[in-house]
């Protein structure tokens, strides 16, 4: 399965999926978990950073039942925190540079914390 271009150089990819080497560029976990029965061979990551991943207790109110709308508001006022904002710095560089692509475990990537992730790395 081929990933969503979000722009760019930035990529929305199921972390599942196997490895594009030509088209990845550099790999990007953006999960603060890793997922489940993948080895790190296997999910070829080069970054993980955890900085700009949703927290732990976000996640848990979104799983009980959270809105997409709140959840988005919420993770966007993580992102501003000193640390995320450093490591989105980052990762633009990272970008400008060639592809970037951002991997999640979750089903659509599109419409997830990865996507509002794309949103702020975009120029």
């Amino acid at each position: 399965m081929t990933g969503r271009n979000t722009g760019r150089n930035i990529r929305l990819r199921r972390v599942y999926d196997p490895p594009e080497p030509e088209a990845d560029g550099v790999r990007v976990l953006v999960d603060r978990l890793w997922p489940r029965g993948l080895s790190k061979e296997a999910a070829a990551v080069d970054e993980w950073p955890k900085a700009v991943t949703p927290s732990g207790e976000l996640r848990k109110w979104f799983h009980d039942g959270g809105s997409a709308r709140e959840f988005r508001a919420r993770y966007e006022a993580e992102l501003a925190e000193p640390g995320a904002a450093a490591e989105l710095e980052r990762l633009r560089s990272l970008a400008a540079a060639g592809p970037l692509t951002l991997l999640t475990a979750v089903r659509d990537p599109g419409d997830s914390h990865a996507a509002v992730l794309a949103e702020h790395l975009a120029p």
